[in-house]
């Protein structure tokens, strides 16, 4: 089969389209023929060995795919070849024509759901529903303000927001990715280039300020968020980027809270109900991933460039023939 592969840190140079053994399944585990593969910031710093990510190698980079089930394991009983699935983790890397799972990583993937969109769930969907219900324990009628809601994570979040009974404000840096966050189901969307937006948002909630930020940019935002929230708020910080420099006084008079969010923290209960959630919503039709762009394997470094790249809109993945 070929896969993408990588033997050494670097940049998009050391991605090469190569060709290697086709996989076996063990005990528990199942083989994914794949149709598509999802690529994710974090993709990008595994690869160049950044942010205290680092690969064993030879690296074959991405943790989503989709495709079918093209043989299981013994024990495995929740997948028959030819089953429609989506890779929420991968034990072989997502970014070939085939990927080798344990039985866990594995969901359903209805057939209203393409598998371009199927291979943009694992990381973003799972990292906005933790966000959202384990960290911060988000409930209907509550106000959330999703930042950077045009990119994949952020429309994830408003998606699940929205279905979830929560009033969403989302914010985005063009009018392109405006659009889309109210397709999306946002009620209200801002401009976060605007420096007035965390006023506007304060406005929105009749000068009570928001129950909850999800922070995408925490090293740029979190100290323009505290002074937005409503008591008792909480911002989750989901992405970083460096150092920031908050005033705690701005947290004390709001008995505010400020969540980190790391998906590898996830327990194994977790993603059980994490991903019982999400193939609800996916065969409901409230949720609906929005694949940007699709580059074909050979072309990796191409996406992992793009998936780096300002005003994102929806989430970018490789096409496998």
């Amino acid at each position: 089969m070929k896969a993408i592969q990588a033997h050494e840190h670097g940049d998009i140079g050391v991605l090469k389209l190569e060709e290697v053994a086709d996989l076996q399944p063990g005990e528990g585990q199942v083989v994914v023929a794949v149709k598509a593969a999802g690529v994710n910031p974090v993709d990008t710093y595994i690869r160049a060995g950044i942010n205290n990510y680092s690969a064993l190698f030879p690296h074959c980079p991405g943790k989503d795919a989709a495709g079918v089930i093209a043989s299981v394991g013994k024990g495995v009983t929740r997948f028959k070849e030819g089953d429609r699935v989506y890779c929420a983790g991968t034990l072989t890397g997502a970014s070939a024509e085939q990927t080798l799972c344990n039985e866990n990583q594995v969901q359903p993937l209805p057939h209203s759901i393409s598998f371009e969109q199927g291979a943009c769930l694992g990381v973003p969907y799972t990292t906005a529903w933790r966000a959202l219900f384990i960290r911060a324990h988000a409930k209907a009628s509550e106000t959330v303000l999703v930042h950077g809601a045009s990119g994949g994570v952020g429309l994830a979040a408003v998606q699940l927001a929205r279905a979830a009974g929560l009033r969403v404000i989302g914010t985005a840096s063009t009018d392109v990715g405006r659009d889309l966050v109210l397709a999306n189901g946002a009620h209200h969307v801002l401009d976060h280039n605007d420096p007035d937006h965390l006023q506007e948002a304060i406005a929105l909630t009749g000068g009570n300020g928001v129950n909850l930020i999800l922070e995408m940019l925490a090293n740029v935002n979190l100290g323009h968020d505290l002074p937005a929230l409503a008591k008792g708020g909480r911002v989750v910080i989901i992405g970083s980027r460096g150092p920031v420099e908050i005033n705690p006084r701005d947290t004390m008079a709001r008995d505010a809270a400020i969540l980190g969010m790391a998906l590898a923290n996830a327990t194994p209960d977790e993603l059980r109900c994490i991903h019982a959630s999400l193939v609800a919503g996916l065969e409901n039709g409230s949720l609906t991933p929005v694949v940007n762009k699709a580059f074909p394997l050979a072309q990796m470094g191409l996406a992992h460039e793009a998936v780096l790249e300002a005003g994102a809109c929806g989430n970018i993945v490789v096409s496998v023939p």
